[in-house]
């Protein structure tokens, strides 16, 4: 009997990877981690890739174009004037994602954003009457053209604001009338739509500060800050109580810290919140983190891991026993590193246990722990019970002192394959850092098989890239000649600018790494007691490549700049 499913018409998915790997517009084990990650979330193709910054809007509506035999238009296409008006809602345009273009007796010219989407174009041929000639354009551009044409869809901060009306007279002190104040449409819908707008633009915290005059709203994107159109002062107690509802927390007590989480929806999908709440002189300072389990991706690749670097790891990575160390400062990338090397690690052979705080992205088939300090549930308290559950793997979310470092390294002389951070700025520091808990240095050259360092760098935006040359002094000065074969001049790339980067010329981020793996001459450094600096010297002769080392070579190739590599690294 034949196989049905091969007589089967390719999907949208299907056509979409064709359109890109045909013209060498997608490399494909990046095509391959966006597909795992279509499958675990259940999100087309196309929201995957953008999500990830993989590919730009341009260059998929380019893709697909191309592939399809359509033409490509833009913002200069796009009529003065809406065309079919009477016939077309804008609710369904824009949830079609369609826009007509012009109107002649016999057709209509309709710019879509998916043209693979046939109910669009017969529902417009239905309508008008018409044959269809179709167009392709980017998602963004067609909403910008049909908030042009019919005015702009979401409410805007002002409009929210607007709404609020007599709200804003609200005391901090009169609780039922600020439960109710937090409850109200127009404050439930300002939180909303920062929570809507940070996901849009792909930020990971959303910051409310309250200073003496004015309150202050800034996006975390791509590890910066970025200042945002805020709303009132006077309605800060409002915002703080509405965040606080939807997390849970005791909106009566304001003179306190608290911590909480809640669930969101967002764009088609649910999102992760963790809160944080602080009192300050002139409010609560609130800190909403978003976890994006879908804009992840648990790919060491796409973390920045490549060529000897990613072997070196793996090495590692793979040894039956012993510990790993990602090390870093906070916002670095470490749980990332992590959780893609647990993935890896993940099999039916293997039993794996972690403990964390808090616990960040819920990984499928291992026991995960939340440490709850208030109840007595430690680090080492929890460690101590997880080696009694027979694991292959464990992962400690970070070893924060002596008694957990010494469980670790137990669990290592023991048998057990151990994963963990710690807070440091290089590889080798990390040992200075182990020395001085109190750890014995025989132990550490025992039980430790590799030490990670990262930073995280952001990446040129795709859209707006342009060779610059480099100045000869900073070709001297960072040695970039070993880079350029042939006596070439060197020329970088940077990002001028635009509308997909929000004028940043940089967009998504990437790691640069160091691999400290524990040879004979690091291990001769440790027992010496030699300084954090000596210990690098040994690794470096061993064959280790510094972060700035990495750095450079991803400016190079024009993945990231040489100001972001300097800037993370402090180095110059």
């Amino acid at each position: 009997m034949a196989d049905i499913s091969q007589n089967q018409p390719p999907g949208p998915d299907q056509i979409l990877e064709t359109a890109l790997l045909d013209h060498g517009d997608m490399d494909p084990d990046a095509l391959r981690r966006a597909r795992r990650v279509c499958e675990e979330t259940g999100d087309r193709l196309d929201m995957v890739l953008t999500r990830l910054g993989l590919a730009s809007e341009q260059a998929i509506a380019a893709a697909l174009a191309r592939h399809l035999n359509l033409a490509l238009v833009d913002g200069d296409d796009f009529p003065a004037a809406a065309v079919l008006e009477e016939r077309l809602s804008v609710q369904f345009l824009r949830g079609a994602r369609a826009l007509p273009l012009a109107e002649s007796e016999s057709s209509v010219i309709l710019a879509v954003a998916d043209p693979l989407d046939g109910y669009t174009v017969d529902a417009v041929r239905l309508a008008a009457e018409k044959d269809v000639e179709v167009r392709v354009a980017t998602p963004s551009a067609i909403d910008r053209a049909l908030a042009r044409l019919y005015g702009a869809a979401p409410e805007s901060m002002g409009e929210i604001v607007d709404a609020a009306g007599a709200e804003l007279q609200t005391t901090e002190e009169d609780i039922a009338r600020l439960r109710d104040m937090a409850s109200g449409a127009p404050v439930v819908r300002l939180v909303s739509h920062l929570i809507n707008k940070a996901a849009e633009m792909g930020a990971s915290d959303i910051h409310i500060e309250p200073f003496e005059q004015a309150l202050k709203v800034r996006f975390r994107i791509d590890g910066v800050l970025v200042e945002m159109e805020a709303p009132p002062f006077a309605l800060r107690p409002a915002i703080a109580s509405r965040v606080k509802l939807m997390a849970r927390l005791n909106i009566a007590e304001s003179r306190l810290p608290q911590d909480g989480r809640f669930q969101f929806h967002v764009q088609g999908r649910e999102i992760d919140l963790r809160v944080s709440t602080v009192p300050t002189l002139y409010g609560e300072s609130i800190v909403l983190r978003l976890l994006d389990r879908g804009s992840i991706a648990l790919e060491l690749p796409a973390l920045g891991f490549e060529g000897a670097t990613l072997e070196t790891f793996l090495s590692v990575l793979d040894q039956p026993t012993g510990i790993l160390l990602v090390t870093g400062p906070t916002g670095s990338g470490k749980t990332t590193t992590l959780y893609s090397s647990l993935v890896r690690l993940n099999t039916g052979e293997r039993k794996i246990v972690t403990v964390e705080d808090p616990v960040e992205y819920h990984l499928e088939g291992i026991n995960q722990v939340q440490v709850r300090p208030r109840i007595g549930l430690t680090f080492a308290n929890a460690l101590r019970s997880l080696l009694r559950q027979d694991p292959d793997i464990m992962m400690i979310g970070e070893i924060r002192d002596l008694e957990t470092a010494e469980i670790a390294v137990q669990a290592a002389l023991t048998g057990h394959k151990v994963l963990s951070t710690l807070h440091t700025n290089s590889a080798s520091a990390t040992i200075t850092r182990l020395l001085d808990m109190g750890v014995e240095d025989y132990l550490l050259t025992s039980t430790i098989n590799g030490i990670v360092a990262q930073r995280l760098v952001r990446l040129i935006c795709v859209d707006c890239s342009a060779p610059q040359p480099v100045l000869p002094e900073i070709v001297d000065e960072l040695g970039l000649d070993r880079f350029f074969q042939g006596g070439a001049q060197p020329v970088l790339a940077a990002g001028a600018g635009c509308a997909a980067c929000n004028g940043t010329g940089y967009r998504g981020r990437t790691g640069i790494v160091e691999i400290l793996v524990m040879t004979d001459a690091v291990r001769q450094a440790i027992v010496a007691r030699a300084g954090a600096q000596d210990v690098q010297r040994a690794a470096a002769l061993a064959g280790m490549t510094t972060m700035f080392e990495d750095g450079l070579k991803k400016a190079v190739a024009g993945i990231t700049t040489l100001e972001e590599v300097l800037r993370v690294t402090r180095e110059g």
